[in-house]
């Protein structure tokens, strides 16, 4: 069985890289044979797309995906530009 940390830099390396994603946001961990994804993204499709592309780099771990979806187009109070 690979090590934890292997299949998470794997995991961490095709979400990067997966033309479907391009994410580099998003924290792997690993806990048995549990994946956990954390983060924050701009749309449910790409949180969707992060869980299969995370599924798919490791079949055989249980995927939670907590990644939170934010809604970017709403600036906050601090960022108005004057």
């Amino acid at each position: 069985m690979e090590a934890p940390q292997y299949v998470a830099a794997r995991v961490q390396q095709a979400l990067a890289e997966d033309g479907r994603t391009h994410e580099l946001g998003i924290r792997v961990d690993i806990r048995g044979d549990q994946l956990f994804l954390r983060g924050q993204v701009s749309g449910a499709e790409q949180r969707e797309r992060l869980g299969q592309v995370a599924h798919e780099a490791a079949p055989e771990l249980r995927l939670h995906n907590e990644i939170k979806v934010v809604d970017y187009s709403e600036p906050g109070e601090d960022e108005r530009l004057d």
